[in-house]
């Protein structure tokens, strides 16, 4: 295992032993809770985080951090949990919004909780105890993205401007995703638009910016970075665009198709439609529909110009790593790695 490969094994092990022990501390905050009660937040919030997850963002925070000149990387794991807490929140939002069944290959956490408030047999809707509690379990990851934030030291100002920027960006990309689902089909600056915010800058930008703003580093350097995170972003998401239409479940960890269901705007969508004008396209209504629209996104060339588009923003941003002033050289081959990682398999 080479320098760099290890030096980003170990940041995931040093995230990982980090937010254990904050979440541990922010436990004990949640005393005035009956046990049971305690008991839920472990098992669908702290060990969510804790059991999965690539662990992605942490590792652009952390060579952000490097790119910037940053000597000491203890110094950015405050900042890196943060953005892995932010990220769990997402995902259980997500789910709720996206209405999935499931998340890493188990129910997911708003299914779950409607589970158990059936078998209880309590009163109520259970779907609606189900995500009413994974909305307040995401507000607590949250909180605690801030109180890991707490420990970044004499850059904090700075850091929490960019994790507050980071979420604002979050929250919108996602209120467009949702606002344009099923309507009419959206065009591919409006795909774009969507991707940017409500991934490409969130999984990449805002994580690398968050880095280097704990290490201090100079404006030129924050738009070197720049240069190589948004062409990046867009790939990261029209990987995920593939993977949700073509992905494996086994691999993906939820099933695939929903997207199609749901009508989700995606440049795979824009492509095809450009492309064969398929009434389809727009009246996907179950799964023999998904089957259908699979084959013709296939056949007509739109998964390939997909697959095309993302090599050549992998290799513009790659190429950006290049431009004065330069970043230091551990920092550019570990950068170029994160690209390639980020857009093979499965994204999360």
């Amino acid at each position: 295992m080479d320098t760099v490969t290890s030096q980003t094994s170990q940041v995931r092990e040093l995230v990982d032993r980090h937010l254990a022990r904050l979440l541990d501390e922010q436990l004990v905050r949640l005393a005035f809770l009956d046990e049971p009660d305690v008991e839920l937040v472990r098992e669908f919030l702290v060990t969510f985080v804790l059991e999965g997850g690539k662990r992605l963002r942490p590792a652009f925070v952390h060579w952000g951090y490097r790119a910037a000149g940053g000597e000491r990387p203890q110094d950015a794991l405050p900042a890196a949990c943060a953005v892995e807490l932010v990220h769990a929140a997402a995902l259980l939002l997500d789910d709720v919004m996206d209405e999935a069944d499931s998340r890493r290959g188990r129910p997911a956490a708003h299914v779950a909780l409607a589970g158990l408030h059936r078998r209880a047999g309590r009163r109520g809707d259970a779907g609606r105890f189900g995500e009413s509690a994974v909305t307040l379990l995401a507000l607590l990851a949250l909180s605690w993205a801030d109180a890991a934030l707490l420990e970044t030291g004499p850059r904090l100002g700075a850091a929490l401007d960019i994790l507050t920027q980071l979420r604002v960006e979050a929250i919108g990309g996602q209120y467009l995703d949702l606002a344009r689902t099923g309507g009419a089909g959206a065009g591919e600056e409006q795909v774009r638009r969507i991707s940017l915010y409500k991934s490409g800058k969130y999984t990449v930008e805002r994580p690398l910016h968050l880095g280097h703003a704990v290490a201090g580093g100079s404006p030129r350097t924050r738009r070197l970075l720049s240069a190589y995170a948004l062409p990046l972003g867009e790939a990261f998401q029209l990987r995920d665009d593939i993977s949700g239409v073509f992905g494996d479940p086994a691999s993906t960890g939820k099933p695939a198709g929903v997207d199609l269901l749901q009508g989700k705007a995606t440049y795979l969508l824009v492509e095809a439609r450009r492309r064969t004008g398929s009434p389809l396209l727009d009246d996907i209504t179950d799964h023999r529909d998904v089957a259908a629209v699979r084959r013709l996104i296939a056949e007509c060339g739109a998964l390939n110009a997909a697959e095309q588009r993302i090599a050549v923003l992998v290799e513009s941003a790659v190429a950006a790593l290049d431009w004065p002033p330069g970043i230091p050289a551990e920092a550019r081959q570990a950068l170029a790695e994160l690209a390639a990682q980020a857009t093979e398999g499965a994204p999360e």
